[in-house]
């Protein structure tokens, strides 16, 4: 398992986190969200998920992945 850790903008409030975290979860990876932070941390198997795939997927629920 991989560890990835994001740097999101456009998180505001807990649907914000419920979104992201369920996106993740879709993709078969692990998300936690940590909204004063604006980071999300990502578990996954780096076998079966890329990277980049994990951004497109914050990316398509409306937030900006700058890091």
């Amino acid at each position: 398992m991989s560890n990835l850790i994001l740097k999101v903008e456009g998180m505001s409030c807990n649907h914000c986190v419920n979104t992201i975290e369920k996106a993740m979860k879709e993709l078969g990876a692990q998300g936690k969200v940590d909204l004063a932070g604006k980071r999300v941390e990502v578990e996954y198997d780096e076998s079966k998920l890329s990277e980049q795939a994990i951004k497109e997927a914050i990316e398509e629920q409306g937030y900006d992945v700058v890091q």
